[in-house]
């Protein structure tokens, strides 16, 4: 055979294997080709949930939940109520720090306790809301005296700035401030610790737990910085 031959029946070869191809493409059905559309689509097209409930499969999943879904008791909402109101109190006594003196460490560390306990005001407020229960006000829910006036959680809460400790914070400044405030602030996260404290006694509410190991862990972290900053 000349190399002219081989090449002729290698193009036949092939023309032959193009064909046999061919034949088993069009042996698929269109019924065959609905199937496996309908398979295709069966394994890739997600849950979805009907009815008044979420519609997304996100929602639907089994590891999904809401805020509130979690389980709480009346010490979790009491914790959580007054120490929204205490918070409130030390963010009020760092945005007294501005202009009142010029020491850096207490500039700075003012600032850390405002954020701070800002974004756990925030989460405090959600929780409570997603329990249906109401957020206190700060001015409505405690007195002059640093005391709660109603609600369930009504009473002295710890540390709390009487008003007459306030109006004197307001009224120092320089060195004479610096006392005042580390002083206040020392006793004021003594009690937010002793309200942890309580709350890891008897609350059940995982995240509320949480926070309070956090309120403890960071506000001695920050008493002993104050301590130092006092000279003791």
């Amino acid at each position: 055979m000349t190399p002219h031959d081989t090449a002729r029946s290698r193009r036949h070869a092939g023309l032959i294997g193009i064909a046999a191809a061919a034949l088993v493409v069009a042996g698929c059905s269109p019924d065959q080709e609905s199937s496996d559309r309908t398979a295709t689509s069966a394994v890739t097209t997600p849950a979805v949930t009907t009815g008044a409930g979420p519609s997304s499969a996100v929602a639907s999943s089994p590891g999904a939940s809401t805020p509130g879904a979690s389980s709480h008791n009346q010490a979790d909402v009491e914790f959580t109520s007054t120490m929204i109101v205490h918070h409130m109190q030390a963010v009020e006594m760092a945005e007294l720090v501005e202009g009142r003196t010029d020491n850096a460490e207490l500039i700075a560390l003012a600032d850390r306790i405002e954020d701070a306990q800002e974004n756990e005001i925030d989460q405090m407020t959600d929780r409570l809301r997603s329990w249906g229960v109401a957020v206190p006000d700060h001015d409505d829910d405690h007195g002059e005296d640093g005391h709660m006036q109603h609600g369930p959680h009504a009473g002295a809460m710890a540390g709390m700035m009487t008003a007459e400790q306030m109006a004197a914070l307001r009224a120092a400044r320089g060195a004479e401030f610096d006392r005042l405030w580390l002083e206040g602030m020392i006793r004021h996260h003594r009690g937010a610790i002793e309200m942890a404290d309580e709350e890891l006694a008897e609350g059940e509410n995982p995240a509320t737990r949480r926070l309070a190991e956090q309120v403890k862990t960071t506000q001695q972290a920050e008493i002993d910085q104050m301590e130092k900053m006092l000279g003791r």
